[in-house]
């Protein structure tokens, strides 16, 4: 991904924190208007805890919307300040002090400061708190509050990507003191007040006046969001005028799209990937043979043809994709070879392999597709697999880290530490291969040398032995990289350079977007 080095970081962060607050050029806007967007992903369980944040629908709603973070991902992939002006580290990566935006205040008109940044980020290590950011926060050793508009970080381990960090998705800024009321109502520093939430329904949201952002983004004076799971029914609803945008169209009727005048297909390549993940402190796939069998079973181009048609590229088992900076586009590459899986299943002592495998278009759209074009190809090396279809409503809390093997989704992230250290780093809760110091320990030793290494060259080195080590042993199959595909109505102008980190221009184009 384009943007500043890590070691970059460390020397400019006070310069990348005053960038611009739009971070890109802009096409002709207009201020005023709605946009009305339909977005998957939504469940009757969402809230604006931000700690249970997973997928796009309450990730645009809240971290795009209503809420700020300390930093932000800009669209080419820079990362600048948000409620943090400028930051600052030991030459350690260690510690990290970060100046904060003054004269910023909440949606009930509380001011933001530096308690508010303690205690929002304390919620992720709470007794009891349930957090994909749970690992980024423990890895603070230390929050200190200098005065009332600085923080400082003390690291238990040198972490050049820190800033990067603090732009997660799921590290909402909270008013101090008022943490539940915030979760209950909404109150957010971001650019649109919330007007009503129905979870897993729909969000509307109004500009929020004398923003500290200015008035060069927001422009719109109303969003709403319009949670719509089924594809069929989102690309309805844009077809027939019910929203402006939406996200992850149907391949299958994708010309029906390109051939109306009104509308316009946004492509962006990212690293978001498709896969199957398999617990590894679950039999048979404890046993490294059994994994390698099946990662011979399957054929990518294959999935990428007829699952993405073509909007992608193929995957090598490894998270770190074609817009990540140590991207290992040399390592050689996995093919489908019956032959080779029939020669690890005896390695594992087995004639043949009979196993369930979980998906559901909520994991992807495709992935029952994806799940059945796997049983296809794995059964010419002997393994069977029983695709089970499972429910769309509560797949990911039923289903995904529950199930011994399933069909996940992943989005990426702007940095290889961020993405490992959510994913692959022993013990996290998103760790969803339970891949841990058993399986792999020079992974898991590669992953906190790399981390704190300012050294580009052997950070380079680091990571792309761990995405080896990934390819050969790893739990997760990543059979393919697919690009963001979404629509938009010509009504709604947007940037010429759309964010590639998350769906929807890094999930903000309530903040980025405009009526034409």
């Amino acid at each position: 991904m384009h943007g500043i080095s890590r070691r970059g970081l460390l020397k400019t962060g006070a310069a990348a924190g005053v960038l611009g607050l739009t971070g890109m050029p802009l096409r002709a806007q207009t201020r005023g208007g709605k946009l009305t967007a339909g977005l998957s992903g939504a469940n009757t369980s969402d809230s604006w805890d931000g700690r249970t944040h997973s997928d796009l629908f309450m990730i645009a709603s809240a971290h795009g919307t209503v809420f700020d973070c300390l930093t932000e991902v800009a669209a080419d992939g820079s990362l600048k300040g948000e409620l943090a002006e400028s930051w600052e580290a030991s030459a350690d990566a260690k510690t990290w002090t970060f100046n904060l935006r003054q004269g910023v205040t909440f949606h009930n008109g509380k001011a933001f400061g530096a308690d508010d940044v303690i205690e929002s980020l304390q919620m992720h290590v709470a007794e009891g708190a349930k957090s994909a950011a749970q690992p980024i926060v423990a890895a603070i050793s230390e929050m200190k509050k200098v005065t009332d508009f600085q923080v400082q970080f003390t690291l238990e381990n040198g972490n050049a990507d820190f800033p990067y960090l603090m732009s997660d998705y799921h590290l909402l800024m909270f008013p101090a003191g008022q943490i539940e009321e915030g979760i209950a109502q909404g109150i957010g520093t971001g650019l649109y007040q919330v007007q009503s939430f129905d979870p897993g329904v729909r969000m509307v949201a109004t500009r929020f006046p004398d923003h500290y952002k200015g008035d060069s983004v927001g422009l719109f004076d109303e969003v709403e969001y319009i949670a719509i799971n089924d594809n069929t029914a989102r690309m309805n609803a844009l077809m027939t005028g019910q929203v402006d945008a939406i996200n992850r169209i149907d391949f299958k009727t994708e010309a029906l799209l390109r051939a109306n005048p009104a509308l316009r297909i946004q492509e962006v390549t990212g690293n978001q990937h498709y896969t199957f993940a398999m617990l590894t402190d679950n039999a048979p796939f404890d046993d490294v043979n059994v994994r390698r069998a099946l990662k011979y079973g399957i054929n990518r181009q294959e999935m990428v043809d007829k699952i993405l048609l073509g909007h992608g590229q193929v995957g090598n088992d490894t998270p770190i994709g074609p817009a990540s900076q140590y991207y290992h586009a040399e390592m050689e590459q996995l093919e489908y070879d019956p032959d080779k899986s029939k020669f690890y299943l005896q390695e594992a002592g087995l004639d043949s392999l009979n196993i369930d495998i979980s998906a559901s278009n909520a994991a992807f759209e495709g992935a029952v597709d994806a799940a059945q074009l796997f049983q296809a190809s794995a059964a010419a090396g002997g393994i069977n697999l029983n695709v089970v279809q499972e429910p769309a409503d509560g797949y990911w809390s039923n289903v995904w880290l529950k199930k011994p093997f399933s069909a996940v989704y992943w989005s990426g992230r702007a940095t290889e530490d961020w993405m490992f250290s959510t994913a692959y780093e022993a013990g996290v809760p998103w760790n969803d291969s339970q891949w841990d110091e058993n399986d792999s320990a020079r992974f898991q030793e590669l992953l906190i040398t790399a981390r704190a290494e300012l050294d580009s060259a052997k950070r380079q080195e680091q990571y792309f032995e761990m995405q080896q080590i990934l390819r050969d042993d790893g739990g997760v199959l990543v059979p393919m990289f697919a690009n963001y595909v979404q629509a938009v109505n010509n009504r709604i102008s947007s940037p010429d350079t759309v964010g590639n980190l998350w769906q929807m221009d890094n999930a903000r184009m309530a903040e980025r977007w405009s009526v034409a």
